[in-house]
């Protein structure tokens, strides 16, 4: 057994152990944990300063999750956009990969709390094969995104299997990967592992960080890793309410990432997952934080505000309004709120 996977054995799993350094009632979390599983392992369980702070809302499960009566179970329709368990196949030329049901840290506001890290969320070898073979059959999926669960909690063997498997079909061009592993248990990301995934370019890692205080020397070192063996690393993060809901800590988020070699690419409303809706913060909030940054820094440091639409209907960008009249001229405000004009040319 690798370091990695015996400090994983060492996770922080039910309520009870969380008793033992902070002062809480675990009867109290104990229904959310039946249904929503906890794990933190030692890494970003000592994150933590104090109960309650970005870090601790993001990892350790509370009753509100329990009273979320405006949400959905399911709320991106995944499931019946499977064609095969665990391959979700919604825009024409993508497919979303799902290899694994585990997680380094079970995240309170995850989109698939409802199956992840549960017996509800079944990866077999079976499934695996199943959704190999579906992404041979159907040759307009150019993108397969491999995801999870975290991809990168497989043991190396186990992932490089899957990712050959993938990039022997001719029509795959993209392999992407979406892992937090990064963020949340770096050391997972060992010589060796970025090593492995060299040999599969062109691959590009979409991780998650959501607060610049996950941006640590062991974080910094695991991208550093990564973006050394040529691999393009762009960052998904969600706004959560008492998390980073403010332009000031989103900032420094983006800043810091740039930083390790991570470029900023989406900044999400939270979806409407059943048990997250605590963490939901309104729309304007986003925009006037996407406000906040747009010619007040650099543009690298700018993701693209969306919302996943319900029901499957994809990724919907979110932008400020600028413009004021589209004619003969293009009449809008700069980020300093001063009014210009662009002529407009005339279709030929």
């Amino acid at each position: 057994m690798t370091r990695w996977q015996n400090s994983l054995k060492k996770s922080v799993v039910t309520p009870g152990q969380l008793a033992d350094r902070f002062s809480i009632d675990p009867a109290g979390l104990e229904q959310v944990v039946s249904l929503y599983p906890m794990r933190v392992n030692p890494y970003y369980f000592n994150l933590i300063r104090e109960k309650g702070d970005p870090i601790w809302r993001q990892a350790i499960p509370d009753t509100e999750e329990l009273n979320d009566t405006a949400s959905m179970e399911d709320p991106l329709n995944e499931e019946n956009l499977s064609p095969v368990p665990n391959l979700v196949h919604k825009y024409p030329d993508r497919a979303l990969f799902l290899v694994t049901s585990q997680c380094a840290m079970y995240c309170r506001f995850c989109t698939r709390k409802r199956k992840v890290g549960t017996s509800r969320m079944s990866v077999t070898r079976d499934t695996i094969k199943a959704g190999l073979d579906y992404l041979r059959k159907t040759p307009e999926i150019r993108d397969v995104l491999v995801s999870g669960g975290d991809p990168l909690l497989l043991d190396d063997d186990t992932l490089s299997d899957i990712l050959t498997s993938i990039r022997r079909i001719p029509s795959i061009e993209i392999i992407r990967i979406g892992t937090r592993v990064p963020c949340t248990f770096p050391m997972r990301v060992t010589v060796r592992l970025a090593s492995l995934l060299k040999r599969f370019h062109p691959l590009y890692i979409n991780t998650h960080f959501n607060h610049p205080d996950e941006i640590t020397p062991e974080a910094t070192l695991a991208c550093s890793r990564l973006a050394d063996a040529g691999i393009p690393l762009g960052c998904q993060t969600v706004l959560l309410k008492g998390v980073n809901d403010t332009p000031d800590i989103i900032r420094r988020l983006m800043h810091k990432l740039l930083l390790i070699r991570v470029k900023p690419y989406y900044l999400f409303q939270t979806d409407l997952t059943t048990g997250t809706n605590h963490f939901r913060t309104p729309v304007e909030t986003g925009i006037e934080i996407i406000k906040s940054l747009i010619g007040h820094t650099s543009g690298m440091a700018v993701p693209t505000l969306a919302v996943d639409a319900p029901g499957g209907g994809g990724k919907i960008p979110l932008l400020p309004e600028y413009v004021h009249h589209l004619g003969k001229e293009l009449v809008f405000s700069n980020y300093c709120g001063v009014t210009c004009t662009y002529p407009n040319p005339v279709s030929s």
